[in-house]
């Protein structure tokens, strides 16, 4: 039975690891699910050497395991070297459930291998260690971990907004009233924070519009509603008795503003966040982006 989980088990996990590897290098893979590809996306190297770090990883379960059949010096480093292949691979795994669609298949084929070789090797360890792996993935779960998926998805209209911020519900109110379509983002998403402080943008409403290949950022009620009140919407205004006849139309402030001037423009995201009822600050100029 030692043979079988010491030496035949790992054996066959790191063939079948090098199997992946040797495709990989022939830009092949084991792994043809969407959760593979992203899964790459969340290291900080290339995904292949991952793959080395796993052989050689296993290599040692499988060495320290041959061993430890002739002398009782090797059997604790062969646990040792098992359970922190496990807790790494925990921590791997529990990311990419958390972060992306689906996990990475192969990965989940790692995983299982070496939960086996410790089931086999030693059932009573592999219980007393459940609770350690259940905190990793507890933990992980508990963190606001940004999704590994696409916010901006195509040409229109995208606001990054809170029910609980005064100057978004402005800005949802105005797209209501004058029928523009646009798409909500909000900012209980992780990812969404993530990518409003990515742009260096701390205030909500934010405002992304793309078109055509051209991305436009605003940010604050009023520079997001200034734009959609032109000065030939503000004349038409006049001419139809909704706005002053003789209102300077030349001056942008005058035109621009649908709300006072002494009114600020956006709340705090990081407020808006942890305490619903306040954080609101000025809002800012637009970010043209191209």
């Amino acid at each position: 039975m030692k043979f079988i989980s010491r030496v035949f088990l790992p054996l066959l996990l790191l063939l079948y690891i090098g199997y992946e590897t040797w495709l990989k290098l022939h830009h092949l893979s084991l792994c043809s699910a969407t959760g593979c590809r992203l899964a790459g996306e969340l290291l900080r190297f290339p995904s292949i050497y991952l793959n080395y770090m796993g052989l050689a990883a296993v290599g040692a379960i499988l060495l320290f395991g041959l061993f430890s059949l002739f002398s009782r010096a090797f059997e604790k480093l062969y646990f040792i070297a098992l359970y922190t292949a496990i807790a790494f691979e925990s921590i791997m795994i529990g990311y990419q459930i958390f972060a992306n669609p689906e996990p990475c298949l192969f990965c989940l084929g790692v995983y299982g291998g070496l939960l086996l070789i410790a089931l086999a090797s030693r059932a009573r360890w592999l219980l007393y260690a459940l609770p350690m792996i259940f905190a990793l993935f507890f933990a992980l779960g508990d963190l606001a971990i940004p999704r590994n998926v696409a916010l901006i998805k195509g040409d229109g209209l995208y606001l990054i907004a809170s029910d609980h911020c005064p100057h978004c519900q402005k800005v949802k109110k105005y797209f209501a009233e004058h029928h523009i379509a646009y798409h909500k983002l909000s900012v209980n998403d992780p990812s969404v924070r993530h990518l409003a402080k990515a742009l260096g943008i701390t205030e909500i409403p934010i405002l992304i519009r793309r078109k055509g290949g051209v991305t436009t950022i605003l940010y604050g009620d009023r520079p997001i509603l200034a734009t959609f009140e032109s000065p030939e919407s503000t004349e038409t205004k006049a001419k139809s008795g909704k706005a002053p006849a003789d209102e300077n139309l030349s001056t942008p402030a005058a035109p621009l503003n649908p709300f006072n001037a002494s009114e600020k423009g956006g709340c705090s995201l990081d407020a808006v966040t942890e305490n619903p009822s306040g954080g609101c600050e000025e809002s800012g100029p637009e970010i043209p982006l191209r």
